[in-house]
């Protein structure tokens, strides 16, 4: 729940149960201990900390009676302390809160303590457990909630992290000090290990507390920023220097026990101290046996010190082309070098101790390459179908025509190898379990379970085929994980089967986890005896969670059981939120706020409402944020550290999706900072807030002081404004400086906003660290990079690769280099700057190595993916010849092919189609042709498609003639609605699948929030009629691509009062040219949704600043004019911009 300060913790204890003392107990005054009457003392004079230090110090050794309470009660009132219980009681819970609120208030405090006080709150956080003390039977202090409290407040952790490294060492055992370190680490270690953090370590420990801290920051090094690190290392060498007592330049301080304590930090070595380690020393490191587990775990070492590092243990006496050595190298092996007088056997070797290579951070070309020269090695003396299975993941570097090449029995002889490794491309699956199952009459559990990743290179129609027993194994077996791996149609092909055996099969509640998602409404409908624990560990959809929160509520008392099951919270309505009583609803409310990620925006919307009716003056913080504006414009300036506190926790995007109400949000959260960001504990508190921090903020806001801590937030901040990013470059350039100056921490660091700046400006470190822009680069995921920085990361690739042209081009091709399958790799999405005739003429081995990396990149223009369908067809023959193999491996190089090309592929297997329908780029003609190639190879009519054959066909689907659709069979489409609903059809077609889906949910005027749900996009092809028939209470349950699918005319035929009962989601769906054709009141009704106004009383009084009111019912919809349309349009942005 929101966080609010413990106040039953603190002294309460004094008073609870036992009234207010008389002033005549004046004689026991004089018998008080005197830690309790220094403990009355700091009462009075306001010093409730240390007053509650000195407690917890009295009662670890003394028990805590009736008469203690009344002597301390009487020693107060004996110093004209006239304490009643409720005045008390507000000055704690404002002493409390200014520690919660104010943590350098908690810092300050804390400074002050004496050192018995400190000792005994160092003590109290070093503890375990509950730590829960009872006085008297009475009373219970939660001094372990306290504490769990205190370490999960923003700013809290920073004071009690600052504090325990000035005081602690001096206090306390050392060792115990180390051990509060790391609690305080555990939860946010970046923003807490700076650059500056070196300044406050100790360099005076004991070796082995040293050791313990050490490892402590070990433990923390991957959340710990580069500069970050840096900063440690630099400490922890500092202090290893002296524990040597180095003295003499020429005599290295790593040692071998220096490298161990190290550990990870060892990679920040100069290349010229790993140079002069001793030899002696080197050998005694190689010799330990966590030396492997280490070398196992240095992610971010170059190929420089890999090298330097391979020298050094060979010059040890240790021969790295022995096997046993090769075995203690952890990630070194990666760069080996030596691959001279290798045989195939120690090749090999390599090969298997090279699968950990994956998780480097970058070098992974470099990686790919030795892997290449090493595999060459180990197949030298033997055949493919020979050393298969001693080639480890080396194997997925094999190309579509030397795994077309092995026998069906060296694929079986090898499955042990071949199920376990990753990185298989798709089209490698297919080749791969093709030739394993090519002496299996059938797939039986057996089988499959020996397949593990090879599963997923199925055939679909191969497992619909599967025997009913067996798919069961499957779906409950130990090998179901492999399952989740299948591609959306074979995972409807094994439910149909499943489900389709009827009374013989178990019920559809056995099946497991994410696979029961692919569930149909329709199939829950039928199932009998459905209970909250069979739900338990299953992934629902909300159509799915909706139906059965509705049904199991019916037989289910108590809500929590239901709230148990996690997923099932996504079912709630509002009126189930609403009918739980005050007491309920409060109990519960933690349930749902652990939960707020599965919650749509109307549902909290709705639970802010709930709470805002029955505890209005606890509202946790953020949910102000889901009512309309004036409740969060209303809110006093003393809540301001809790709401950003509360607010700053969550994601504002998936909170507040009405961009000019997160405006009004943001602005609110600029008034409570009073437009600055002052320091480290601002940014704690204020946490994802700051990624919607205005330009200007981040420009001037935020203090140099701050910056630091800042940049750790901002770099996950992932939808910045054009606004935003000038600002942060141009605050970059004036914290760091021009690129070219930029230090590889500072590279590291800044990567995710190196797309910032001009080509210009990282032209410089394109030459200096090639690999970290590259690796920058590769991070970015479905963001497309802007094209400047593209060209920098190609330019990195070509300045640091051997060009040459080649000995025998082929026509048209003179002159021109074509790219390697090193730059493919190296390049992901900047192959985009690759001309058309490069691609073109690029080696044919190239193309074959390469064709699913450029089948994957989204920026390629259609002349591009033309020049690369033609280079396919070079080495493929015309499409006529090709295989699924080869179409599933052209990724987004099929949307290249023309229609006459598209009727040429053989498109009998669904799962090639499939391939192809993930793609909703092609034209209409393109998917015409896709679909009539599709039931002409297979030999299906439209009234004879399977589910799964409606699932593979995707998009393909918006092209079928609205004629066909009602051929399509009601069992086969009831059981992939949710699927269909995805799909963004043309009106008409999307028609024509409301009419399938009334034959199967009843008429519209009988559907649920569910089956709306379950409809997604088919909603969209309701008629007017028809809307206007559906319950206002239904509209929140549309989903938001079905409102964008909607078409103009239909939409304005929405009553107002439907329109307001939209919720803040699907309101912020509409369209432009939707909102064009409201009229006023459905204007001012799309309003109120958009605010989060209740949808029960949806004229909510725009002028109202009291949420108690209620306001009157608005007269029905009027036909408008055009100019009073454009003047209520006029009055809604005045009032905007006075707001």
């Amino acid at each position: 729940m929101s966080q609010e300060p413990t106040i039953d913790s603190l002294l309460l204890f004094l008073f609870l149960s036992h009234g207010v003392a008389s002033r005549g107990v004046s004689s026991s005054t004089q018998d008080l201990h005197p830690l309790l009457q220094k403990m009355a003392g700091e009462i009075i004079e306001g010093s409730y900390l240390n007053a509650l230090l000195d407690f917890m110090q009295f009662q670890s050794s003394h028990v805590w009676t009736a008469d203690l309470s009344h002597q301390v009660l009487a020693y107060l009132h004996s110093r004209d302390a006239a304490f009643t219980i409720p005045s008390l009681q507000a000055a704690m819970e404002n002493h409390l809160e200014q520690h919660l609120y104010q943590p350098q208030k908690l810092l300050e405090d804390l400074r002050n303590t004496d050192v018995q006080q400190f000792h005994t709150a160092m003590k109290y956080l070093s503890e375990d457990g509950k730590g829960r003390v009872n006085l008297n039977d009475v009373v219970v202090i939660d001094l372990g909630g306290m504490r769990e409290q205190a370490l999960q407040s923003p700013g809290v952790n920073r004071s009690l992290f600052f504090v325990t490294l000035e005081r602690c060492f001096q206090v306390l055992n050392p060792l115990e000090c180390v051990e509060i370190l790391r609690k305080m680490l555990s939860g946010s270690p970046g923003s807490l290990l700076q650059p500056d953090i070196a300044e406050r370590l100790p360099r005076d420990l004991r070796q082995d507390v040293f050791k313990n801290l050490s490892a402590v920051f070990k433990d923390v090094y991957d959340q710990t920023s580069a500069r970050g690190q840096r900063a440690l290392y630099s400490w922890m060498a500092g202090v290893l220097k002296l524990y040597s007592n180095f003295t003499d330049a020429s005599v290295s301080w790593v040692s071998a026990e220096n490298l161990w304590i190290l550990g990870r930090y060892m990679v920040h070595l100069s290349f010229e101290e790993i140079m002069n380690i001793s030899p002696v020393e080197m050998g005694l490191f190689i010799s330990y046996d966590n030396a492997t587990k280490q070398l196992d775990t240095v992610y971010d070492i170059t190929p420089e010190q890999a090298r330097a590092l391979l020298e050094r243990v060979s010059s040890s006496g240790f021969d790295v082309r022995n096997t046993s050595t090769m075995h203690r190298l952890g990630l070194l092996v990666c760069f080996y070098d030596n691959l001279e007088a290798l045989d195939a056997t120690v090749a090999q070797v390599l090969l298997h101790q090279m699968i950990k290579c994956g998780h480097l951070r970058g070098f992974q070309a470099a990686v790919q390459k030795l892997k290449a020269d090493l595999l060459d090695i180990a197949t030298e003396n033997q055949t493919l179908n020979e050393s298969l299975g001693s080639l480890s993941d080396a194997v997925v570097g094999l190309t579509h025509r030397q795994l077309e090449s092995l026998s069906p029995e060296a694929v079986q002889g090898a499955i042990a190898t071949l199920s376990q490794v990753s990185g298989w491309t798709p089209s490698q699956l297919l080749i791969l379990a093709a030739k394993y199952l090519a002496q299996e009459k059938v797939l039986s559990f057996s089988v499959a379970s020996q397949m593990g990743v090879l599963l997923a290179g199925v055939g679909t129609q191969v497992l619909h085929s599967m025997e009913l027993r067996d798919l069961w194994q499957m779906l409950r077996g130990a090998g179901s994980h492999h399952m989740s791996s299948l591609s959306p149609v074979q995972r409807q092909a094994v439910l149909r089967k499943v489900i389709g055996a009827g009374d013989t099969a178990p019920g559809v509640v056995e099946i497991q986890g994410a696979f029961f998602k692919e569930v149909s409404l329709f199939r829950l409908w039928t199932e009998p005896g459905l209970n909250v624990t069979m739900l338990k560990e299953k992934e629902l959809r909300r159509s799915q969670a909706l139906f059965l929160y509705e049904q199991l509520s019916e037989t289910t008392e108590r809500p929590e059981e239901l709230l148990s099951t996690g997923q099932l919270v996504k079912g709630m309505t509002c009126l189930h939120i609403n009918t739980m009583d005050a007491n309920s609803f409060l109990a519960h409310f933690q349930r749902f706020e652990n939960n707020l990620s599965l919650l749509s925006p109307h549902q909290v919307n709705c639970l802010a409402w709930k709470y805002w009716d029955v505890a209005r003056s606890s509202v946790p913080p953020f949910l102000l944020a889901a009512l309309p504006a004036r409740y969060l414009a209303s809110m006093p300036a003393s809540q301001c550290v809790p709401f950003l506190i509360s607010l700053g926790k969550r994601r504002l995007h998936s909170l507040v999706l009405d961009s000019y109400k997160r405006d009004l949000v943001i602005r609110k959260v600029q008034q409570c900072l009073d437009n600055s960001i002052a320091d480290d504990y601002t940014v704690d508190i204020v946490g994802h807030l700051l990624c919607h921090l205005p330009a200007a903020m981040i420009s001037t806001g935020i203090s140099p002081k701050a910056w630091a801590t800042a940049l750790h937030t901002l770099r996950g901040c992932l939808h910045l404004s054009p606004e935003q990013k000038v600002a942060m470059r141009l605050r970059l350039l004036q914290e760091f400086g021009l690129p070219g100056n930029w230090t590889l921490e500072t590279m590291k660091d800044l990567g995710p906003f190196l797309v910032l700046f001009s080509r210009e400006e990282l032209s410089p470190i394109a030459t200096q660290f090639p690999e970290v822009l590259q690796q920058a680069a590769s991070q970015m995921g479905a963001t497309l990079p802007p094209a400047e920085f593209l060209w920098v990361v190609f330019e990195s690739v070509w300045n640091s690769s051997d060009h040459s042209p080649s000995s025998n081009p082929a026509p048209g091709c003179h002159g021109v280099i074509p790219p390697s399958s090193l730059d493919i790799f190296k390049l992901a999405e900047a192959n985009t700057c690759w001309a058309p005739e490069d691609l073109l003429c690029m080696e044919g081995d190239t193309f074959l190595r390469s064709v699913e990396l450029l089948g994957a990149v989204q920026g390629f223009s259609h002349t591009q993916l033309t020049a690369l369908k033609d280079k396919a067809v070079q080495l493929w023959d015309t499409p006529s010849y090709w295989r699924k193999h080869h179409v599933v491996s052209l990724g987004r190089i099929a949307l290249a092919l023309n229609e006459s090309e598209l009727e040429q592929l053989d498109l009998s297997s669904v799962d090639t189609v499939a391939s192809l329908s993930q793609y909703t780029a092609w034209t209409p003609g393109q998917a015409k042709s896709i679909l009539q190639g599709f039931l002409a190879d297979s030999g299906y009519g439209v009234q004879d498609l399977k589910s799964f054959h409606l699932v593979g066909l995707g998009t393909i689907l918006c092209t079928m003639d609205i004629t066909d659709i009602p051929l399509i069979k009601i069992s086969e489409f009831r059981e992939v609605v949710a699927r269909i609903g995805t799909l963004f059809c043309s009106p008409p077609i999307l028609t024509e699948f409301k009419r399938k889906a009334a034959v199967v949910f009843g008429d519209p005027s009988e559907w649920t929030s569910s089956v709306l749900q379950e409809l997604g996009t088919i909603a969209a092809g309701l008629t007017k009629a028809e809307l206007r028939t559906l319950d206002k209470d239904l509209m929140p349950y549309f989903q938001p691509s079905a409102i964008k699918c909607l078409p103009d005319e239909i939409f304005k035929e929405l009553s107002s009062e439907q329109i307001a009962s939209l919720g803040p989601e699907n309101a912020a769906a509409v369209t432009p040219a939707q909102r064009r054709g409201l009229g006023v009141s459905q204007l001012q009704s799309l309003q109120w949704a958009l605010d989060g106004a209740k949808t029960h009383s949806w004229l909510d009084s725009s002028d109202s600043a009291s949420p108690s009111r209620s306001p009157s019912r608005a007269p029905p919809a009027t036909q408008v004019t055009s100019t009073e349309v454009t003047n209520v349009r006029k009055f809604l942005c005045v009032q905007r911009h006075a707001t």
